[in-house]
This record gives structure tokens, sequence and C-alpha cells, in this order.
């Protein structure tokens, strides 16, 4: 059994309908609602993001087919990846945050699929979303979230995280804000 986390954000379009598409796609375990954040990463003259993080586990899937999955949907959204701004605004952005395999941490140096995500430590909007669902999670290499968040300049920016509100139900299906 595979287990992947997913950091999803949207700042394009209609960010909740780009997100609960791409959740309904993961066949989801569990999902965060959703945060409002600033852009993270230096551009800041785009529009507010709304990211939430997706817990998907499958039997049948590897690593590789998770991150073929997140492309699938970015692209699907109608992702345009500008080379000159990699933190620019965009309809979709899926990000494979961590995947284990049979409960063993899945660690790749691919330049394509680096595992674990090798900022995710560093980012509130992927961090605060992930511990809210998973009081236990841990980022392999990093240690626990809980720990994670204790980070100065994590916590700073976990201040600007606005919590909105549920995006998916338990029954799987999208919910009305």
């Amino acid at each position: 059994m595979t287990r992947v986390v997913f950091s999803m954000g949207s700042n394009l379009g209609d960010r909740e309908a780009n997100l609960a598409a791409a959740i309904a796609a993961a066949a989801p375990r569990a999902v965060s609602e959703v945060y409002e954040t600033p852009p993270w990463g230096g551009d800041d003259e785009q529009p507010a993001y709304y990211n939430i993080v997706v817990i998907a586990e499958d039997p049948a899937r590897s690593a590789g087919d998770w991150l073929a999955l997140g492309q699938r949907l970015e692209t699907e959204a109608g992702r345009v990846r500008d080379p000159e701004r990699p933190y620019g605004p965009r309809t979709l952005d899926v990000d494979l945050i961590a995947v284990s395999d049979g409960g063993a941490p899945v660690r790749s140096d691919d330049p394509h699929l680096t595992l674990p995500h090798p900022l995710a430590h560093l980012r509130a909007f992927v961090l605060v979303p992930w511990y809210a669902i998973d009081r236990d999670a841990e980022l392999p290499g990093r240690g626990r979230v809980r720990d994670l968040l204790r980070d100065e300049s994590v916590a700073a920016d976990a201040r600007a995280l606005r919590r909105l509100h549920p995006i998916w139900s338990e029954h799987g299906d999208a919910r009305e804000p």
C-alpha cells in the first residue's frame, strides 16, 4: 500500500473548483480545510492562494504513478509553467510532499521526483493543513510536523494563513463553502 501526502494550491481562475476537481481524482483518505495564503517564494505580485493537503492511499500506485497523477491534474486544470516565474501564479499546483510504501518512506533524488519534498519543512502552507488532518505526521528526514511548525520563520508564515472552510466531506464529495 502506498500513501501520498499532496499539497495542492490554486490562485488563478476558480480556485475552489480547481482544487475540488483535483481532490476527486486523487480519491483521498483525508483532506484539510482550505487555507488562504499569501504567495510564497518571493514572487508577491500575484493573487493569494487557496491551499489544501490531501492524503491518499492506493495499493497499486508507485511514487512515480502519484507524480504522473499530479502532473495530469495540473495539465487538466490548464496550468502553464513560466520558467521566468517558478513561484508564479497558477491554476493548480500539485506537489508530492511525502510517499510511503508499506509504511516505509520513499526517498528519491531524481530531479523529476525528489522525495520527500525538499522545501516542505519551510512551508507553513503545507505544514499547517497537514498537521490539522494528521497530528502524528512526520516529514521523513526532517521530523515531526508539530516540531517543524515551531521553527521561527515557519511560525511567522503560519500567522499569515487564514483557514476558510472544508472543501470535501468524509463521504467523498465537494462541500459548499
